[in-house]
């Protein structure tokens, strides 16, 4: 338990370290070259994209895992259950997907002028 709390504790600093990179602004040459901050904007993106949908999936693993263990012990419950699981895991999914649209909607300054 403790390690995970480690390990959650890690990722949550590097990608707070890495948030900033994005707007962070350059001097001598990297000043003269205007490409620098759009690439590091795209990396944060991709980055940020793979955070969201590798978080999706955990939860959407921990949902179904935990309805299915639910079913399995109370068979009659069946039917609510796997409502309250289905709302969840759209919710989950909901989360992912504002993150691609994110995405897309600053995808268009790397690449523009």
């Amino acid at each position: 338990m403790r390690t995970k709390v480690l390990m959650v504790l890690m990722c949550l600093v590097a990608v707070a370290s890495m948030g900033g990179l994005a707007f962070a602004e350059g001097t001598g040459a990297a000043a003269a070259d205007e490409t620098a901050p759009r690439n590091l904007l795209g990396f944060a993106l991709a980055f940020g994209l793979a955070i969201a949908a590798f978080g999706g999936a955990i939860g959407q693993s921990r949902a179904i895992s935990t309805a299915v263990d639910a079913v399995a012990r109370q068979p009659e419950a069946g039917g609510r259950i796997q409502t309250m699981m289905l709302i969840g895991v759209v919710f989950i999914e909901t989360l992912v997907i504002y993150m691609l649209l994110i995405c897309f909607m600053w995808g268009g300054k790397i690449g523009g002028v």
